[in-house]
């Protein structure tokens, strides 16, 4: 079930909150838990339902893990518990996720014809695996206690943060549904999540999914495009997926809110950072929290020496990389990601006035520094988006090909959405040769509209300091309406392919 459409907000919405907080005022707290997690298969399970079968056998396998885990009186015995619950979530993660990728390049390698299963891959798997996983981890290292079924079902199924992360930890969720002051209405916190889910609704409908007309056109034409189109592309992938990403997170934190549950954020502002590093620390930051915790460190992190502190840093971004997606391009990405951060690591060149006391030979304005991270993060997309490594090299030829075809037109065109229905009918009327220009620049438009935006506080920040004027309760309403007038163009979240 996708936030951003009209059975979730008019029917699931309201009924799930009505059920757990009825349920808590009746005090049936443990039934309230059983309710939310029913919801929340159901919301899983709602384009498939062959998808609870996956996520109720990795909740049973994990579960029963850590109660034998609680039963076991030896190191070796916890140690074999860690090494099964690892060994059952990489395996199921990679049954579904990654075996044909594997049989795939077997085929390629040794020139076998073996067959592929074109498995269909369980929604936010990769999201959940990371959930056990961290729970199996910390369980071993006696982080967490061995818990009740329902408390660890909540856990995982909790449909804010199920099939899209913010990947939480069971320490940072669990504690809030403990804790019965947060099972009554708050109606400071329901206000501040609906303003969350609001503000990340409109980001995914309004920016997201208009900017997608243009880059799901241009990526399939990347033998067509010039050099202008291409580096348009480019651009509105990355607006693109900030915003399709963060308005998930944001409408997962607002929702978490309207339970009072907090949970993690996700995204901190990452395209005002001034080096991949630090972008890295704004972006998707709970999936750089686990595999800091769960990878980086267990390998040593950086107390091993500056050669193992590299090859640790390359390991855990091919690993980002290959969490998510199984196509080399995903690899690529990832790679190039950890030589950028390894670069930063390695402080040949600082940032003036950088916070970090870091010693560099040579020092560069912020602005500069912003500059460069934000073109070679853009650069990177190139190959996260395109569906292969032929087509990723394709788009950097036409980037430097510096070559105008005029094919921005074509490009343009594709941003034909309701809003602009008026005013195209009206200069079709008037100038019909002007309306290609017109596309042009609206398109245009919403790019700068999209990086003007990325230059403001970000949603949780207006949220945490607006004190909930009339201004701002209508322009939280405006917005609202006319993103549920636009959910006829409604699309899935970029990440949910993940």
């Amino acid at each position: 079930m996708l936030f951003n459409s009209y059975i979730f907000i008019f029917l699931f919405l309201p009924t799930v909150l009505f059920g757990w907080y009825g349920l808590n005022k009746l005090k049936k707290y443990e039934l309230a838990k059983v309710f939310l997690i029913g919801m929340s298969l159901w919301f899983y399970g709602y384009f498939n339902i062959y998808y609870l079968f996956v996520i109720s056998f990795s909740i049973l396998a994990n579960y029963t893990l850590s109660h034998l885990m609680t039963l076991s009186k030896s190191k070796l015995t916890d140690r074999i518990g860690l090494i099964a619950g690892i060994a059952i979530n990489l395996g199921i993660l990679f049954y579904f996720k990654y075996y044909d990728f594997f049989i795939d390049n077997i085929n390629y390698i040794f020139h076998r014809d073996y067959a592929l299963r074109h498995i269909l891959l369980p929604l936010g798997i990769s999201f959940f695996t990371f959930q056990h996983l961290s729970f199996i981890v910390d369980r071993y290292k006696k982080n967490v206690e061995h818990c009740s079924l329902i408390n660890y079902a909540t856990f995982i199924t909790f449909f804010p943060q199920l099939v899209a992360g913010p990947i939480v930890l069971y320490k940072e969720m669990i504690p809030h549904f403990e804790d019965l002051n947060n099972r009554r209405y708050n109606s400071r916190n329901f206000a501040k999540g609906l303003s969350l889910f609001v503000i990340g609704l409109a980001k995914k409908v309004l920016l997201a999914d208009t900017l997608a007309l243009a880059t799901n056109f241009g990526f399939e034409q990347t033998y067509f495009l010039d050099t202008p189109s291409t580096l348009l592309v480019v651009l509105a992938y990355t607006f693109q997926i900030y915003f399709d990403f963060s308005g998930y997170s944001d409408m997962a934190i607002g929702l978490g809110y309207m339970f009072n549950i907090v949970l993690p954020v996700n995204f901190n502002s990452p395209y005002k950072a001034c080096s991949v590093k630090e972008l890295w620390q704004r972006w998707h930051m709970t999936l750089s929290r686990f595999f800091v915790n769960y990878v980086y460190i267990p390998l040593g992190g950086s107390k091993k020496g500056r050669l193992r502190t590299i090859l640790n840093t390359i390991i855990i971004f091919v690993l980002s990389g290959l969490w998510h997606g199984a196509n080399w391009t995903y690899i690529a990405w990832g790679t190039m990601q950890g030589l950028l951060v390894v670069w930063d690591n390695l402080a040949l060149v600082g940032i003036k006035g950088n916070k970090e006391k870091v010693s560099a030979k040579y020092h560069i304005p912020r602005w500069l520094g912003w500059f460069f991270t934000f073109s070679f993060f853009n650069l990177s997309l190139i190959f996260f988006r395109s569906k292969n490594i032929t087509y990723a090299f394709q788009m950097y030829k036409n980037l430097f090909a510096f070559k105008n075809t005029g094919y921005i037109y074509k490009l343009a065109a594709n941003l034909d959405i309701p809003e602009l229905y008026v005013i195209k009918q009206a200069i079709s009327l008037m100038e019909p040769d002007m309306l290609s220009i017109a596309y042009v620049v609206f398109f245009l438009a919403a790019l700068a509209i999209s990086a003007f935006i990325l230059t403001r506080k970000n949603s949780l920040e207006i949220v945490e300091e607006n004190n909930y004027s009339s201004k701002f309760c209508w322009y939280i309403t405006i917005i609202f309406v006319w993103s549920l007038i636009s959910f006829s163009q409604v699309s899935t979240f970029i990440y949910f392919n993940f």
